[in-house]
């Protein structure tokens, strides 16, 4: 019983911080990239490379499994002091390669049904 009640702490846990991540930038990255095919382009790329580095590149990576790397990935930006401008302010077309890999692990979590 314990172990399926830590199971389902991780799985909320995961799921709290993927849509966090959805609120605060993939949602209008998304949005932008349903508009630009290049973005589309990009952002499909690092999903795959990110398919690719969590080892299920056929059905997606599991919930956990993409917050923690979506937790990585935030950690190593606050350590390089990287910050993203205000969603309205910035020019999709120029955009970063980690905010097109945030945008992909949305992405992803959106296609896996995690969201």
């Amino acid at each position: 019983m314990f172990k399926d009640l830590a199971e389902a702490t991780r799985h909320c846990a995961a799921r709290a911080t993927l849509n966090g991540l959805m609120t605060w930038l993939g949602e209008a990255g998304l949005r932008a990239a349903a508009e630009s095919a290049g973005l589309r382009a990009a952002v499909d790329q690092h999903a795959a490379a990110i398919r690719d580095a969590l080892g299920d590149p056929e059905r997606g990576p599991g919930v956990v499994a993409l917050a923690g790397y979506a937790t990585g990935v935030r950690d190593a930006l606050i350590e390089a002091e990287w910050q993203l401008p205000p969603t309205g302010e910035l020019d999709w077309s120029r955009a970063e390669w980690p905010t097109l890999r945030l945008i992909a692990i949305c992405s992803l979590a959106r296609d896996c049904g995690h969201l």
